[in-house]
């Protein structure tokens, strides 16, 4: 007798303390995580004016270590990481030969010891095996081993402008002083923790590694120690904080159809003096037609408009949003999307079909919010 393949979703380690603290659990990316707890709203405006954590252990987390993972990784990826100090990260793509994204990863050099170092890849969790496969399909694996940490680690995010503080004093370590996109060991409480001065939400803030067996732990220790400045959010508000910072997220504003040029990804792609998989047909589109581009939309209007909803030019359809939401920081509907080139200009009218109903737009400079205003 043969069965199908399970459709149980995984859990995170933090899974039981989510379900039993209120939150609303839902399949994502084939993970059981928590998309709310009180309102997506409040979760939003918290974490814009304190700290929220969030638990994103669903992202795979791979290791690179050994002589030849400098040579492998600069091929894989759009940017160098022979060049990366200890403690950096880099925010990085992984295209296919057509230059098409495969992926978009956080890629972080850290130290094994006093003599050694190597280098942990986050891969977003709807790409987990796609990824794995790809790596595992190229040339060069003899003098390198990869391993993928996900199953026995955790991953979480402290985000806001309380939440370095936070973290800094439950870690006793100085975080603060650590720069924007670094990285630094740290030991708690018998377990060595990854932290980095990173993030998906447009505020400062921190993103862990750490042992599984000790999430739980960390999680509820720091939740206590904020004394209410800290607390859960889900999924749904990171995405709406994400969509305010003007972030992309893989399978809306970014797939293997979609180049780095279209999405203003320019800054995640260094060619000089190097090759990578996909720079033969990245240098071919930067010297023809890119295409339709990504663009931010604010919209007059209170109706939200949605992925897939069709962006409107004299009457005609030149475009898609792929990403859509009501603003809570700025009270507005906002959106992203992907528009013929000649509509991308900043202040272009243009209008949003929101269910048979046309609403009036204009293109922005993206992010919609930064925090330094």
């Amino acid at each position: 007798m043969t069965t199908g393949p399970s459709t149980e979703l995984r859990k995170t380690p933090l899974f039981d303390w989510h379900s039993s603290h209120g939150g609303k659990m839902a399949d994502f990316a084939g993970w059981s995580m928590p998309i709310q707890y009180s309102s997506i709203v409040e979760e939003h405006l918290h974490t814009r004016s304190s700290a929220s954590m969030f638990d994103v252990s669903h992202m795979a987390r791979l290791e690179f270590r050994g002589a030849g993972a400098n040579s492998f990784l600069n091929r894989l990826l759009t940017r160098r990481v022979d060049n990366m100090k200890v403690g950096q990260v880099r925010y990085s793509l992984i295209l296919n030969q057509q230059a098409g994204v495969l992926d978009d990863v956080l890629v972080y050099r850290t130290a094994i010891d006093a003599r050694h170092s190597c280098y942990w890849m986050v891969v977003n969790a709807g790409n987990h095996q796609k990824i794995s496969s790809w790596i595992g399909s190229q040339p060069g694996g003899e003098d390198f081993e990869w391993i993928d940490h996900t199953a026995e680690t955790a991953m979480m995010a402290i985000q806001g402008p309380r939440a370095v503080d936070l973290v800094k004093a439950q870690l006793q370590a100085p975080l603060d002083e650590l720069k924007y996109y670094h990285s630094t060991r740290v030991a708690w409480d018998d377990h060595m923790v990854l932290a980095s001065r990173t993030g998906y939400t447009g505020e400062d803030g921190c993103e862990l590694i750490l042992p599984a067996d000790c999430a739980v732990e960390f999680w509820m220790q720091l939740i206590a120690a904020g004394n209410g400045q800290v607390k859960a959010a889900g999924l749904g508000a990171r995405d709406t904080l994400r969509v305010e910072a003007g972030m992309p997220l893989y399978g809306h504003e970014l797939s293997e159809t979609m180049n780095p040029c279209q999405a203003g990804l320019g800054f995640a792609v260094n060619m000089k003096n190097r090759d990578f998989i996909g720079r033969t047909a990245l240098e071919a589109i930067k010297a023809g037609a890119i295409g339709q581009q990504r663009i931010g939309l604010l919209l007059d209007g209170r109706r939200v408009p949605r992925t897939d909803y069709p962006i409107i030019a004299g009457g005609e359809p030149v475009g898609l949003v792929t990403s859509g939401t009501f603003s809570p920081t700025l009270e507005r509907p906002i959106a992203m999307g992907y528009v013929q080139p000649e509509w991308v200009a900043v202040d272009t009218r243009l209008e949003v079909d929101i269910r048979g109903r046309l609403e009036k737009a204009k293109v922005v400079k993206l992010p919609f919010y930064t925090r330094d205003g």
